[in-house]
């Protein structure tokens, strides 16, 4: 891998909406989830973990995630032809898809303290991102309705009372990249205090 600048890599990354179907290797995912944990974190308690599904792993996170859309009204009524033609239409677009990278951290009582962990996940997850996208791989930060229904963490293995579902990473060589949007000056959201 030819080393780029973090500057250039941070402002060339984009998010994925559209991916080729190869499976990234398994070595390649270790080594961006490992070069994600230089994340900052409080107490060093690297709060993240993270399910990774892929090739048939896929059919039971996917069946969780149609269940609970089913659950929480998002399908009203999957008997209805309409509902049945977006269910398949849904499950052949999360199956295609190569990697669900579930992304999680145990709860902490202390507000303070879940915030803390809270952070130290996300910056996990924008690492895993920049890392990623050295490696070709193109990933999109998800958070969804279903990552907030306890049924859909116990369909997965997790405890709801024990563990927050912070995203839901898609992952996998981009078939499409977006053109550059640009960003707003950083004049417009910036202000210094002098005195």
């Amino acid at each position: 891998m030819k080393p780029i600048s973090i500057l250039t890599t941070i402002k060339e990354r984009r998010s994925i909406h559209t991916f080729k179907e190869d499976i990234v290797d398994s070595e390649i995912l270790k080594d961006i989830f490992s070069y994600g944990t230089y994340a900052p974190t409080h107490y060093m308690k690297e709060p993240w973990n993270i399910k990774l599904y892929q090739e048939d792993g896929k059919t039971k996170l996917i069946d969780a995630i149609m269940a609970s859309y089913e659950r929480i009204g998002m399908i009203k009524d999957s008997e209805n032809p309409k509902s049945v033609k977006m269910i398949q239409s849904m499950r052949t677009f999360l199956g295609k898809i190569p990697h669900h990278a579930v992304i999680y951290f145990p709860i902490e009582d202390d507000p303070v303290r879940y915030e803390e962990e809270y952070a130290a996940v996300c910056a996990f997850i924008q690492n895993v991102q920049l890392v990623a996208w050295e490696f070709g791989v193109g990933v999109l930060w998800t958070i969804t309705p279903y990552m907030h229904d306890p049924g859909f963490l116990h369909d997965i293995d997790l405890d709801p009372d024990m563990v927050k579902v912070a995203a839901v990473l898609q992952m996998g060589y981009p078939a499409k990249i977006p053109h550059n949007k640009g960003r707003t000056s950083i004049e417009e959201k910036l202000e210094i205090i002098k005195e």
